[in-house]
């Protein structure tokens, strides 16, 4: 009888987890069988992994293989495995020392002629392993240069099965990844783009500064994709932290580019209105994939035309909204992606989206009803700043009595508002803006803004015109005005602006 066993790691949603290949040869009928909750792909294994050592150079051994992946208690699932799944068989039979393979991570799917392929969700498997302590790694040359993004570990790039074993064997050292390229330097959208919109250019830096939602409202060509589409170039950077957790995320949705380095800008995805709760939210039969709203994370995510979006789909925003992260559930298993978003909302006032003032449109008051009834009001409820955007007239298109600040200045001020949000709530509070911070902290006796300054907030509140959701958006509304004009506090002038900024007429 002889056993070995390999290093290899899955995944629990956007999370790596380290598995064990254990591979034990005994004497009885010659057969593969496969334990700890293998799914199909895994299963099928066998054959992919036996072909691949036959087709390397190897020897199948005729023997009774017994092949179990430990923790047994957890779901294994995908195709990465295969690579670990060959060695252990290999290093069971005493023809290839596996001492080289202490502490080194194995991933990998094999082809029949022993390719080694790329797998999805290398950034996070590695990652996993570097926190454990494993000094190397050797994965797929097309995965490569995206494990090597996970600092603390070596990487070693496989392209066949017989390059590993010769490896192994001391025969011939695996390739270092290719270096990362630097990111390309696309040009971003800029603000000074705008013309007009005095409050729609507000709105945008507040929402930057403060991480607020925001929903604008106006006739068609008012400005309000531009805007919404220039607010990526207001954010920071992403540091390391939320740089690896967004790269993770797109890994395992298999939309990062082979080589692409860490994603640094905060993403911007921009869903048609066509598309489904399972593309928007996440979903998929057996195991769900992420959608657009954890393809966001740490970003913008923008519906245009938001009422031609279905009602459903709309709606299953409103939980990850609150909480910042998104529960999927399926036959295969439950799964849970980050979904720490930005969400912008486009709408026209009325479904024949023609300019204000042209006497074609012919919606009647109630088809307008309806219309704006396709945005809910629990979700709009959830939404900090909703602005109506007036049309543009021409002394905007062709007058400019100052120059329009540009992005570059704009995203200087957020940057410092940012940090004196972070210098604040950092002592008491894990939270990154203003927007994260509970409203239950915001009515404490420490930051609790003073009876003279919520005077007309408290009457809005009394009056039913703002629930007690929108009382504490607009307070932290005020914060993120206190913090971009260089106060310690917000006073009624900046709770008044936040009201403003909240007073949309949509519904």
């Amino acid at each position: 009888m002889s056993y070995a066993r390999v290093l290899c790691a899955g995944l629990d949603g956007v999370t790596g987890e380290l598995v064990e290949v254990e591979a034990m040869l005994a004497d009885g009928l010659p057969g593969v069988i496969v334990t700890g909750l293998p799914d199909s792909a895994l299963n099928e294994a066998r054959e992919r992994v036996r072909a691949a050592i036959t087709n390397s150079g190897e020897t199948w051994p005729m023997r009774r293989i017994i092949i179990n992946l430990y923790p047994a208690d957890l779901r294994k699932r995908g195709s990465g495995f295969d690579l670990g799944m060959a060695l252990a068989i290999l290093g069971g039979t005493g023809t290839l020392p596996l001492a080289a393979l202490d502490g080194v991570l194995v991933l990998g799917e094999l082809g029949l002629d022993g390719e080694v392929r790329p797998v999805r969700g290398v950034l996070p498997m590695v990652a996993a392993a570097a926190r454990a302590g494993a000094a190397e790694a050797v994965v797929p040359s097309a995965n490569a240069a995206e494990a090597a993004l996970v600092p603390g570990i070596r990487v070693y790039a496989a392209d066949s099965l017989a390059a590993v074993t010769a490896h192994i064997r001391g025969i011939t050292a695996l390739p270092d990844p290719p270096p990362v390229p630097a990111p390309p330097t696309a040009s971003e959208l800029d603000l000074a783009d705008v013309a007009g919109q005095e409050m729609g250019r507000l709105a945008v830096e507040v929402a930057a500064a403060g991480g607020h939602h925001m929903a604008l409202f106006g006739a068609p060509g008012a400005g309000k994709t531009m805007l919404a589409q220039r607010l990526p170039s207001l954010l920071p950077r992403l540091d390391d932290e939320a740089a690896l957790e967004v790269t993770a995320l797109h890994s395992i949705a298999g939309v990062l580019a082979p080589g692409a380095p860490l994603v640094r800008r905060p993403p911007f995805q921009a869903p048609h209105h066509t598309a489904s709760v399972a593309a928007l939210v996440g979903g998929g039969s057996g195991l769900p994939r992420p959608g657009a709203l954890s393809l966001a994370h740490r970003g913008v995510l923008f519906l245009d035309e938001a009422p031609e979006f279905s009602r459903h789909a709309l709606d299953s925003l409103r939980q990850p909204l609150e909480d910042g992260t998104i529960t999927l559930g399926r036959s295969r298993g439950v799964v849970v992606y980050p979904a720490r978003v930005q969400l912008v909302l486009a709408a026209n006032p009325c479904p024949c989206a023609r300019p204000a003032g042209d006497v074609a449109c012919g919606c009647t008051s109630h088809t307008k009803r309806r219309y704006r009834a396709r945005v809910s009001g629990p979700l709009l409820d959830r939404i900090d700043i909703q602005l109506d955007l007036m049309p543009l007239k021409a002394a905007h298109l062709f007058t400019e009595s100052a120059p329009r600040e540009p992005s570059r200045i704009v995203a200087a001020r957020v940057a410092k508002a940012r940090a004196a949000a972070v210098a604040r709530w950092a002592p008491e509070l894990d939270v990154r803006t203003n927007a994260e911070v509970p409203g239950t902290v915001l009515r404490r006796r420490r930051w609790k803004l003073p009876e003279p300054v919520t005077h007309e907030l408290r009457q809005r509140l009394d009056q039913g015109v703002l629930s007690a959701r929108g009382f504490d958006r607009v307070l932290r509304m005020a914060w993120t005005m206190g913090d971009l004009a260089g106060l310690d506090r917000p006073g009624k002038e900046e709770l008044n602006i936040a009201l403003e900024l909240r007073k949309g007429s949509w519904q």
